[in-house]
C-alpha cells in the first residue's frame, strides 16, 4: 500500500544505499575528515593596557595542516568605519585540530570595536606542499560583542 505523502516503501538497493549513507555519515572521525572546512572564530575581547586582545579559535576540521597562514583583517569602530589593518599569522594550524591565537590590537579599546572583516587570506600554506584557495574553505564565526565577516 502506498501511503500518499511518503510514496513506495524503499526496497532492495535503495534501501541499502540510504544505510550505508546513514552509516558513512554517523561513522567516528568521518565527518570531520570529509569536512574539511576550517573555521576561524572570534571568541572574545580582552581589554589590555595597550589596547584589545583578541581569541581566536581556529577549528580546522580537515585532513590537511598548514605551515602558513596569515589573515589580513580590517578592524571598523562601532560607527562602520575602518580604522585600522592588521596582518596577522595564524600558523601553525594543524589537520583534524582546535588551536587558540591570542592577537592584539593596539591602541584600541575592545568597546571600540564593530567589526572584524576578513580581508585576505594573505598567505595560506599547506603541510605537504600543493596549493589551496583557503578563503573557499574558511567558515567565520563570532561569540564576542563584534562580528567576524568576509
Amino acid at each position: 500500500m502506498t501511503h500518499p505523502r511518503r510514496g513506495p516503501p524503499m526496497r532492495g538497493p535503495a534501501r541499502l544505499a540510504v544505510a550505508f549513507t546513514l552509516a558513512a555519515m554517523l561513522w567516528p572521525g568521518q565527518g570531520l575528515a570529509q569536512d574539511g572546512r576550517l573555521t576561524v572564530e572570534l571568541n572574545k575581547f580582552e581589554t589590555i593596557e595597550a589596547g584589545c586582545r583578541t581569541f581566536f579559535l581556529f577549528r580546522n576540521g580537515s585532513t590537511t595542516g598548514f605551515k602558513g597562514f596569515e589573515m589580513s583583517l580590517a578592524v571598523f569602530d562601532r560607527e562602520g568605519v575602518i580604522d585600522r589593518l592588521l596582518k596577522v599569522e595564524a600558523a601553525p594550524l594543524p589537520a583534524e585540530r582546535t588551536t587558540l591565537k591570542l592577537f592584539e590590537i593596539p591602541d584600541m579599546h575592545c568597546e571600540e570595536v564593530g567589526e572584524i572583516l576578513l580581508h585576505e587570506i594573505a598567505r595560506c600554506e599547506p603541510e605537504g606542499g600543493g596549493t589551496l584557495d583557503c578563503f573557499a574553505v574558511v567558515d567565520l564565526a563570532s561569540r564576542a560583542p563584534a562580528a567576524l565577516v568576509k
